[in-house]
């Protein structure tokens, strides 16, 4: 059965639709939003050769001609060059203002595609139909969007909300498991943040979920939508709570500004990474419980994920580096550093000015040279 939630945001408010069959529905669900019967569907060659007949097929019932623009699969895409080849490609299609772009891939393509659709002409609307378990409970919602830099994630893009997200639940079949266990990493990340009970339920049900059984995937992605749906309803554009949902990415972007981006560290490892960090980090401060820094850290664990930087790479991280690196994070303010911090299970909040020294220090008890 489908779940819809909604992100209450005024005139710009849209739908969240979670379910199974979305992809074979997605041409009567587009159709409404369109002046004319066409849009560009930007992919991934990975996706495109497993779903794009499907999406195509699904958009062509409705009379819609569909352009598809293809990418490299990879964190990598997600750069200047490609925000240039996406956009000349867009240019060529003579897309006009009243048209529309549709994201059909993981959190890669729904950031690179959702920035160029902000950019393009300035402002072209966009549907998502996020690919991957990460990117349905995650990047796909809220609209942020964004290309990287080699001083750090993220660092150039724009708030531009979809018109519609479609997570269809079936495309998960095809994601490999290495992939699903990222996902989840932003799974229990809502548990560990704000809602204690949701942590305990995924404790219980985590083997349910990245065995992709029905009714435990359902539950996992409609609860983390729901309160990423809640919290950028209220704060759109992180001028507050909404700062929570980057819990584990402060520590997460500095281990992968380090690793390059690239296959050896997932985004999802990251933030699982980060994760355990911030409750370990935040147990040193004296903010939280060691137990429960550990019971975060056992969670993760049970997922197949990792916990500490050992994991990540055989050789040893410089502490200084990975600081430097948080200084070029979005939520730093003035130089002054900021983190997402835990006063227990389900109970973050945002720490301004943390001091830099502690935090070197403490990366150093944790293995960084």
């Amino acid at each position: 059965m489908n779940r819809t939630i909604p992100v209450g945001l005024g005139d710009r408010a849209y739908e969240v639709v979670i379910g199974h069959g979305l992809i074979a529905e997605a041409g009567r669900r587009i159709r409404p939003f369109l002046k004319r019967a066409r849009v560009a569907v930007v992919s991934d060659t990975t996706v495109w050769a497993l779903h794009g007949e499907a999406l195509s097929a699904a958009l062509a019932a409705e009379g819609i001609a569909a352009s598809p623009v293809l990418v490299a699969p990879g964190e990598q895409t997600k750069s200047f060059e490609g925000l240039a080849d996406v956009s000349d490609r867009l240019l060529a299609l003579e897309l006009d203002r009243g048209d529309l772009i549709v994201a059909f891939g993981g959190g890669v393509v729904g950031d690179l595609a959702g920035f160029a659709a902000a950019i393009y002409k300035r402002g072209i609307d966009f549907v998502q139909i996020p690919t991957t378990l990460l990117a349905q409970v995650d990047s796909s919602v809220g609209g942020k969007t964004a290309i990287d830099h080699p001083r750090g994630k993220n660092l150039i893009g724009a708030f531009h909300q979809p018109r519609l997200v479609l997570a269809d639940l079936d495309v998960l079949g095809t994601l490999p498991d290495r992939e699903m266990r990222a996902g989840y990493a932003e799974v229990i990340k809502y548990g560990l943040l704000g809602d204690f009970s949701f942590f305990e339920w995924l404790e219980a049900h985590a083997a349910g979920v990245l065995a992709r059984e029905p009714e435990a995937l359902v539950h996992a992605v409609a609860r983390s939508v729901e309160m990423k749906a809640e919290i950028v309803a209220e704060d759109e554009k992180e001028a507050g709570r909404r700062a929570l949902l980057n819990l584990g990415h402060t520590f997460g972007h500095a281990l992968e500004a380090e690793t390059g981006y690239g296959e050896a560290l997932l985004h999802g490892e990251a933030v699982a990474a980060g994760s355990a960090l911030a409750f370990r980090f935040s147990a040193a401060q004296g903010l939280c419980e060691a137990q429960d820094a550990r019971r975060a850290a056992a969670a993760i664990a049970a997922a197949g994920l990792p916990t500490r930087m050992d994991e990540v790479t055989a050789k040893p991280f410089s502490a200084e580096t990975l600081v430097r690196h948080m200084g070029q994070d979005k939520k730093a303010e003035g130089g002054r550093l900021t983190f997402i911090l835990a006063r227990a299970l389900g109970d973050a909040f945002v720490a301004k000015d943390v001091d830099a020294e502690a935090v070197t220090q403490f990366l150093k008890t944790e293995g960084a040279t």
